[in-house]
């Protein structure tokens, strides 16, 4: 998950109120109830120690939601009287809706409510041309398409060498549009930055146009089985886009796994526990996070400053590092703080687990790859 949307949170100095709303359950009295939830969550936070402002603002902002038509929920990060992010969410949180105030922002669930959810272009491939749609857990909408050559496209059964002819005719149109296709999808995913791309069709004309696809979408690219008028397409793409996203995130920790191996000079790729990705934080070598979502270490407290690379495991730690200022906080928030202002990205490999892979996965829930000068 590329993490610099969330920029703006490190640009305050907190306390923070990290709320996440569910938004899954529409009824009737849906307005009533989100009326409901945000004095429910209002109350929550002062009993945490929210100031008036920021209870305020967040009691406004859920309130403000409820005509959302937000299939999911909607992530609210605010301090200091504001609202400063509102991410919506690519499933309902687990748990229903909650509220946390803290010195820094609980963003630690977005790797799983948001993160998770790859864009896909659904590409509707047939012999004149193709129509795309950009797909997400959010909906979809249009993303254009492309017209190829529109004559000759069929063939015929005659066999005299006229009707050769006209056949070859029509398979070079074949050909030509297939490529103009290709092109066009791989314009679609530049602009887009989809993650992934599904070829509805008939298999020859899915497979051509796979094949003119560039080198560089090969490995982002599936084809649907089902057909556009299929009732079970949309259950296929679905089933598409969750395959993506473990096999991803096996990718993500079968590197991690092989670079726990230290190198020639003693050095490994790869750090896990808190003691050691904190020194890692604090030195700028967390080339990506890897978080297991809930694992032991995620809420272990760690010691924080005003600036990212300011943690420790022990107070007196910042106090010797010349830190005079110092805040409890949870160590999975305290390193994605870290990687954010480092630009380093971060995953939940959960999509990777369980099974033979849970006892391989970062101890405590926390590691990281590592960047050596």
């Amino acid at each position: 998950m590329d993490l610099a949307f969330l920029h703006p949170l490190y640009e305050h100095q907190g306390p923070w109120a990290s709320v996440y709303v569910d938004l899954s359950r529409n009824t009737e009295d849906t307005p009533h109830e989100r009326e409901l939830t945000a004095a429910a969550v209002a109350r929550e936070l002062a009993e945490q120690g929210a100031d008036d402002a920021t209870c305020r603002a967040v009691k406004e902002a859920v309130e403000g939601l409820r005509h959302a038509t937000d299939p999911h929920g909607r992530a609210l990060f605010a301090c200091a009287g504001q609202v400063v992010l509102d991410p919506p969410l690519a499933r309902p949180p687990y748990g229903g809706t909650t509220a946390d105030w803290a010195p820094l922002p609980h963003v630690a669930p977005l790797l799983e409510l948001a993160g998770e959810d790859p864009l896909c272009v659904v590409a509707y491939v047939d012999r004149k041309g193709a129509d795309f749609e950009l797909r997400s857990a959010l909906g979809s909408s249009d993303a254009g398409g492309v017209t190829g050559r529109q004559w000759p496209v069929h063939r015929t059964s005659n066999v005299d060498w006229s009707e050769r002819h006209f056949q070859l005719r029509v398979e070079n149109t074949w050909e030509h549009n297939a490529a103009e296709i290709a092109d066009a999808l791989a314009v679609c995913q530049e602009e887009t930055g989809a993650d992934l791309l599904i070829l509805v069709g008939d298999d020859r004309e899915r497979r051509s146009v796979h094949e003119r696809l560039p080198k560089r979408l090969q490995d982002r690219v599936v084809e649907a089985s089902r057909g556009a008028g299929s009732r079970l397409l949309d259950d296929e793409v679905k089933r598409l886009r969750d395959d993506h996203v473990r096999s991803r995130a096996r990718e993500d920790l079968d590197r991690f796994l092989a670079a726990r191996t230290p190198d020639g000079e003693g050095r490994a790729g790869a750090a896990e526990g808190v003691p050691a990705l904190v020194e890692a934080a604090r030195e700028h070598r967390i080339d990506e996070l890897l978080i297991i979502p809930d694992g032991p270490d995620t809420h272990r407290e760690v010691w924080i400053g005003e600036d990212a690379d300011q943690l420790a495991v022990r107070r007196t730690e910042l106090k010797t590092l010349g830190e005079q200022n110092s805040w409890s906080a949870r160590a999975d928030d305290a390193l994605l703080r870290s990687a954010v202002m480092t630009g380093a990205p971060a995953i939940s490999v959960t999509a990777a687990l369980p099974s033979e892979a849970a006892e391989k996965a970062p101890v405590g829930g926390l590691g990281a790859l590592l960047r050596w000068k």
